[in-house]
């Protein structure tokens, strides 16, 4: 019965996580925007250089919040902010190879779909499957390896 109990927490304790991790994601949207927004239109920074620097700015907030709200860790900084950069570029990775197979080695990048007046691409669908793979081999990287 004990152990019934520690997996129905350990599920649950889980699930809130991913939660959090989401709505972070959604903050570092934000965030990223915004900063490429100011970056561009009111620093005069040309847009590549604003992309950087929102992304950048996005990967450290996204950094401290899963450090500190969702995975409540208080080990090493330097540490963890390295694992964090190893998971992101691993990540990042496997969404690039998701979208590249989808688009490139499948019939999905060929098609598209009108919809409501809106046109979808293949490459569309391939890099929202891209965004999911990421975000979940993400979660499960930072909550096992980072944040462990």
């Amino acid at each position: 019965m004990e152990r019934e109990d520690t997996m129905t927490n350990n599920r649950r304790t889980a699930v809130i996580q991913f939660v959090k991790y989401a709505l972070v994601g959604v903050m570092n949207t934000l965030v990223t925007l915004i900063v490429i927004y100011v970056t561009k239109s009111f620093l005069g920074i040309k847009p590549m250089g604003a992309n950087a620097i929102g992304y950048g700015c996005g990967l450290v907030n996204s950094f401290i919040w899963n450090k500190t709200w969702v995975f409540h860790s208080r080990k090493d900084f330097k540490r963890e902010a390295v694992k964090f950069l190893v998971g992101f570029g691993l990540c990042y990775a496997l969404q690039f190879v998701i979208v590249w197979a989808l688009t490139y080695r499948t019939p999905l990048g060929a098609m598209q779909w009108v919809i409501g007046g809106l046109t979808f691409s293949g490459y569309a669908v391939a890099t929202l499957a891209g965004n999911v793979g990421y975000t979940v081999a993400n979660f499960i990287y930072n909550r096992t390896v980072t944040f462990k």
